[in-house]
């Protein structure tokens, strides 16, 4: 294979797993603007890295090999094994370190470290975890009626769109639509979004921004039959507003096929 490769790109290898292919996508763009080409770059090598048709197809069209890797075992009859060499039991021996002292170490932390992980950490993980994921299915489910019209029914489209914003993304939705009210019914426009796929790029407790991939399919007086097919990476940023989580500004970067 010639080359950077979608792998090289990432970073990861061309045995990584989809979760280590989101842990390295996330983390190259946590820093980027989404208009930023590299930014692009990144996303369109996660898209295909995570469709697993679609990687299966790149690995057979560029001769990636896949193969999973044996681990080597050397044994050694009269060698003394290493001072932190693993024991069958999975325990490791600690060089010169007298074992009542391990043991008393290993009391304290468990009392102390324990402690504070099932009272603080974990709850807390669990809260953002739980809360990105609502985050990212509420922004799948926005991003269709949002960035869909049709001309022939503006009033049934706008409603459809409302329940999912903010108050101040209303206002700044209402003004867009506006705009399409005055010239979607001249040129006919009519707009379908199909939801492809999505990520997170910031998690928080209250705000989690979510890069979501959309079509557009667009059909007009110009093109009644044929639809333009546009390409869209929305970055949609989520708040949570008492139980629910409702988008608060939404950016496009639109690419037409």
């Amino acid at each position: 294979m010639t080359g950077a490769s979608w792998y090289d790109v990432l970073g990861v290898d061309a045995t990584a797993s989809a979760d280590e292919i989101r842990v390295a996508w996330r983390s190259a763009v946590s820093d980027l603007d989404p208009t930023d080409r590299r930014f692009r770059v990144l996303s369109q090598a996660a898209e295909v890295l995570l469709d697993d048709d679609r990687r299966a197809a790149y690995d057979a069209e560029h001769g990636v090999a896949v193969a999973a890797e044996e681990p080597v075992v050397e044994e050694s009859a009269t060698e003394e094994p290493e001072p932190a060499a693993e024991t069958r039991s999975g325990a490791r021996s600690w060089w010169a370190v007298p074992g009542w002292l391990l043991t008393a170490v290993a009391g304290l932390t468990a009392v102390s470290v324990a402690f504070v992980l099932v009272l603080l950490t974990r709850p807390s993980e669990a809260s953002v975890e739980n809360d990105t994921q609502a985050a990212q299915a509420a922004a799948e489910r926005a991003v269709v009626p949002l960035l869909s019209y049709d001309a022939r029914h503006l009033d049934q489209s706008h409603a459809r769109a409302t329940p999912y914003l903010t108050d101040n993304e209303r206002q700044q939705y209402d003004k867009l639509f506006a705009v399409i009210r005055q010239n979607a019914p001249r040129t006919g426009t009519v707009v379908r979004a199909k939801y492809l796929a999505s990520g997170i790029v910031r998690s928080g407790t209250d705000r989690v921004d979510v890069l979501v991939f959309v079509n557009q399919m667009t059909t007009n007086k110009q093109h009644p039959k044929t639809p333009v097919d546009y390409k869209n990476q929305v970055t949609v940023t989520m708040a949570k507003v008492g139980d629910q989580w409702l988008v608060d500004n939404l950016t496009t970067n639109t690419g037409r096929s």
